[in-house]
């Protein structure tokens, strides 16, 4: 049944097909990794820059929220409700699956008539002021743990302050 000839050819493919796994390691090597010395090449230019770290952070650090609310426009505010009137109204007592945003800048956090909330606003705010409508249009989760808003959350600055800005408008 097994004679060093059927032996033989066993260790000898295994011995090829390492060969072969080898072979290919080295060609991928060689064409994706760069070839030879990894991380031993010398860029053939290198751009000078002079050490200006800390004002380019200060600059990009943006303005505060109390700027950006400073140059608030209501009308951008409005374009930016677009994203929220999926789920809001502006009218007066119009729940939906949130509740209405009619005079909600100044207005205790949970009041709304209708609607029932999960409780965790009121842990964290008491008032929606333009702070913590800030605050909680930059991450609902993040601000409020336990909400049962969904939204991702409003990454520029200026679209929160043009938006509760609007919200001011309407309503109070």
């Amino acid at each position: 049944m097994f004679d060093t000839m059927t032996l033989t050819k066993i260790v000898g493919g295994f011995c090829g097909a390492l060969l072969v796994f080898l072979l290919g390691n080295w060609a991928a090597d060689a064409i994706y990794g760069g070839g030879e010395g990894h991380g031993e090449t010398e860029q053939a230019y290198s751009i000078p820059v002079e050490d200006s770290a800390a004002p380019a952070a200060a600059a990009d650090a943006g303005p505060t929220f109390e700027e950006a609310y400073a140059m608030a426009d209501a009308a951008a505010g409005e374009k930016v409700f677009r994203n929220c009137q999926s789920c809001h109204s502006t009218e007066a007592g119009k729940n939906m699956t949130g509740p209405s945003l009619h005079g909600v800048v100044g207005r205790a956090v949970d009041v709304v008539e209708g609607y029932s909330y999960s409780g965790a606003l009121i842990k964290v705010a008491d008032v929606w002021t333009p702070e913590h409508l800030n605050s909680f249009l930059t991450g609902p989760r993040a601000f409020a743990p336990g909400t049962a808003m969904t939204f991702a959350g409003l990454p520029k600055i200026q679209d929160r302050a043009n938006l509760i800005a609007y919200l001011a408008s309407i309503g109070g």
